[in-house]
């Protein structure tokens, strides 16, 4: 049921207030509250081993913590993570994800681990009752809720366990740095990265088996995808581009770009298979037609007109990778795209 606050005029007075410790406020405040401690108990004797070890205990959880979180940090930007350039010759660059994600759980793991040994092994336990008033406060409640939320934090211990606070402050730190080192990736500038690609002069056209085509590898009418031979024989995730033999008449009718007509070599035509709406790769080829399909929202380009969108929400044509034939007989690049692949800032009609 509700108490009743104090009354003006009664109990101590501000000078009597002053003359108070911590504890005696904190008696008071629960008296004048109506608090009622039902049950107390101190899980460890102040200076005995029990409490050291338990503190040994403590700080090890925040010292991982902290440790975790700084090999987070370390494989953030040491560790090899460009797989699909081919330059991780040693493989390690597939642990870099898992690794970042051990690393990352392990420390908000043991930072809860150190949290509970804390309040089960060092914070004293209480149990206390309180009746409900209502009303604004007067200046001696508030006086003494402040001396009871000091005396809260006295309690943990965490001022005079040097070893725990130091633990605490370095896992601390090393978690607050952890969660903002990430947004380092996005400091760096990306340069040519996001106009360029893989491809150069004389760069062999790949198979999804890693290898060379020639023109008599495929029938007309069929469509081939094909990766640049980059270092190390890592598949190219924005490079990727597809191959397609025109049917003969199909490639009679065909109609280049204006200042790409030495693109195509003979019925042979290569386009990005990175959709310019969403980024979707373009996987369907209508033979008879010669239209190039996006499963994922429907655009259509034609393959005989510059793989020009001619339906869905696609509005620029897939960028065409000039292409030639080199004394081997094998199908190499001319050069790089000349225009943007896939959508973003770029997006414009064509």
């Amino acid at each position: 049921m509700p108490g009743n606050p104090p009354q003006p005029g009664s109990g101590p007075s501000d000078a009597d207030l002053a003359r108070m410790s911590r504890e005696d406020l904190v008696t008071l405040g629960g008296e004048m509250d109506g608090v009622k401690v039902i049950y107390a108990e101190q899980p460890v004797e102040p200076g005995s081993a029990a409490e050291r070890r338990a503190e040994r205990q403590v700080a090890a959880a925040f010292t991982g913590a902290g440790l975790s979180a700084l090999a987070f940090m370390v494989i953030f930007v040491a560790w090899p993570w460009q797989v699909e350039t081919g330059g991780d010759p040693s493989g390690l660059a597939v642990l870099y994800t898992p690794l970042l994600g051990l690393t990352m759980g392990s420390a908000l793991t043991l930072v809860g681990v150190g949290a509970v040994l804390w309040a089960k092994k060092l914070m004293p336990y209480e149990v206390a009752v309180q009746e409900r008033h209502e009303g604004a406060s007067p200046e001696i409640e508030r006086q003494t809720t402040a001396a009871t939320l000091v005396s809260g934090a006295t309690s943990t211990g965490i001022a005079r366990r040097t070893v725990v606070k130091r633990s605490l402050g370095f896992g601390g730190l090393m978690l607050g740095l952890m969660a903002v080192f990430p947004l380092g990736g996005l400091i760096k500038k990306p340069g040519n990265a996001l106009y360029e690609t893989p491809w150069e002069p004389g760069m062999r056209l790949l198979t999804l088996k890693g290898l060379p085509i020639r023109p008599q590898d495929m029938r007309p009418g069929s469509l081939q995808t094909v990766f640049p031979a980059v270092a190390g024989g890592a598949r190219s995730a924005d490079g990727v581009s597809m191959l397609i033999r025109l049917l003969p008449q199909q490639a009679a009718d065909f109609r280049p770009r204006e200042g790409q007509e030495d693109f195509h070599w003979n019925d042979f035509v290569a386009y990005s298979k990175i959709c310019t709406h969403a980024g979707c790769p373009v996987s369907l080829y209508e033979q008879e037609t010669a239209r190039i399909l996006c499963p994922c929202h429907q655009s259509q380009f034609v393959a005989t007109d510059g793989a020009r969108s001619i339906f869905g929400p696609a509005t620029r044509s897939l960028p065409q990778l000039p292409v030639e034939v080199d004394d081997d007989g094998y199908f190499v690049a001319k050069s790089d795209y000349l225009e943007p692949i896939g959508p973003a800032f770029w997006e414009r009609s064509s």
